[in-house]
């Protein structure tokens, strides 16, 4: 009877070992050329730190003060050669969520369209995620209105990157992947707006996988121009509270150089380079971060706090471990620690449990570290930036795309920050920690934020719920 079973065991171990081995690559496969990466120390110049705020003044009035967005559509107006963007939400999904928002991605559509055809010649490239075509299975009308007008537009291979729930993704790439999607099917709720989208399109998402990046460069005058953001071009998105830097110099060109190759990767085309410019030392300097290396950067400055330095953060989603421990023991050498996080209560009209940010601040408070809950009205504090300020040395300044989680600073997502690093009175460094104290302290009357303890502690099953989801990748963050 043994020997009976011995070939379908041995038949199952073997399946199991293949589905075991197949999902271990996809958790571990090489990076492409171009992911995780960190440029060195760079000259920069023209630099400003810009903003989107969304709060209630002192007379209990809702206020929008919002510039990134101008600051985009402002560079798209002046360049002559080129420009690049790299978006991920560009859809005007839930749009009618939040009443008084704009209508970003028509905008931003309009504006480029008007651009090419002032200038047929320049070359625009509008790469984004495949979340705008619900992965195959819907027909963005911004996308093909850009592709009408000769605009390149690339949809990243996220098949090039890591899988970030790989318990579920290896069900996907067996049993879903195989049938493509297409648009027209209309089998299950829209998950993201109104109507009705393919069952695949659904089961694509659950991968969790993502080119979350939010940048653009174009030429200025007879230099090259960055800008690199938390903001996404999304209706359903206007009304967030944002974090953006803009700079000229060589980092721009690094920037154009590391989205050239993902290009590269997602479509096997290779972008001119950039012309060879000479540019002087400056006393503020500036870095690319991307993926990983966001991670590394952000380590480095919580592990250097010594008793008394500064460290201040502002992100949306806040849960990977390393960083947690590190703000514990930065806190335990003496620093000063201040967190001001969203209150994961809002989602596009819907309501959120809370996770994982709620489950985190209560760990956070416990060690002595001070958290405020941004004060969100159906809109959400989405900058992510940390701003170190020690005692004696340059202080340093870190925001871009990257929320500080495991997907996002741990080679699965494609992000991209910049570090920003000068004396503690340079100009933007005074303009971040001005920033941060307006939102903290609710300056002139304003409401930016409240107490910790304002928001309920949850129950420790939203802990055990939080720790799962970070540790295994089923979640959204």
């Amino acid at each position: 009877m043994m020997i009976k079973w011995l070939g379908p065991l041995a038949v199952a171990i073997a399946l199991f070992l293949a589905l075991s081995i197949s999902g271990l690559h996809n958790l571990f496969i090489v990076l492409p050329d171009g992911v995780s990466v960190e440029s060195d120390w760079l000259p920069v110049t023209d630099v400003q730190l810009i903003s989107d705020l969304t709060f209630v003044d002192k007379n209990g009035q809702h206020q929008i003060a919002h510039e990134i967005f101008d600051a985009t559509l402002a560079m798209i107006q002046r360049a002559e050669r080129f420009v690049l963007l790299d978006m991920f939400l560009f859809n005007d999904f839930a749009g009618e969520q939040l009443p008084g928002g704009r209508s970003l991605a028509a905008e931003l559509t309009n504006a480029l369209l008007a651009k090419k055809q002032n200038q047929p010649v320049m070359k625009i490239h509008f790469i984004t995620d495949p979340i705008n075509t619900l992965y195959g299975g819907y027909q963005s009308p911004y996308l093909q209105r850009l592709e009408d007008a000769g605009i390149d537009v690339v949809q990243t291979d996220l098949e090039a990157l890591r899988d970030s729930n790989p318990g579920y993704s290896l069900f996907w790439r067996l049993f879903v992947r195989p049938f493509g999607n297409q648009p027209g099917l209309s089998t299950i709720s829209n998950p993201l707006d109104s109507g009705r989208v393919s069952l695949r399109s659904v089961l694509s998402m659950l991968n969790f996988k993502a080119n979350h990046r939010k940048l653009m460069v174009a030429d200025a005058a007879d230099d090259y121009r960055a800008l690199v953001s938390s903001a996404n071009p999304h209706d359903g998105s206007s009304l967030h509270s944002n974090l953006g830097i803009q700079f000229s110099g060589p980092a721009a060109m690094e920037l154009y150089q590391i989205e050239s190759k993902l290009i590269t990767f997602s479509t096997g085309r290779t972008l001119p380079p950039l012309a060879v410019k000479d540019y002087a030392p400056t006393k503020a300097k500036i870095k690319i971060l991307t993926e990983g290396r966001i991670r590394e950067a952000l380590l480095r400055e919580l592990e250097q706090a010594q008793d008394r330095d500064q460290i201040d953060i502002a992100v949306f989603y806040l849960s990977e471990r390393s960083i947690i421990r590190a703000l514990k023991s930065a806190r335990q050498r003496g620093a000063k620690v201040r967190v001001l996080l969203d209150p994961n209560k809002d989602a596009f009209g819907r309501k959120k449990s809370g996770v994982p940010n709620r489950p985190v601040a209560k760990e956070l408070t416990e060690a002595g570290i001070e958290v405020r809950w941004c004060a969100t009205n159906g809109e959400q504090c989405h900058s992510k930036w940390l701003l170190s300020r020690p005692r004696v040395g340059n202080a340093t300044l870190i925001l871009g795309s990257a929320n500080f989680t495991r997907r996002n600073l741990n080679d699965f997502n494609l992000e991209t920050n910049v570090a920003y690093r000068g004396s503690v009175d340079d100009r933007i460094i005074v303009e971040a920690g001005d920033l941060f104290a307006q939102r903290w302290n609710n300056e002139g009357g304003e409401q930016h934020s409240y107490d910790y303890g304002l928001l309920p502690e949850l129950s420790r099953w939203y802990t055990l719920k939080y720790r799962f989801m970070e540790f295994t990748g089923m979640s959204t963050f």
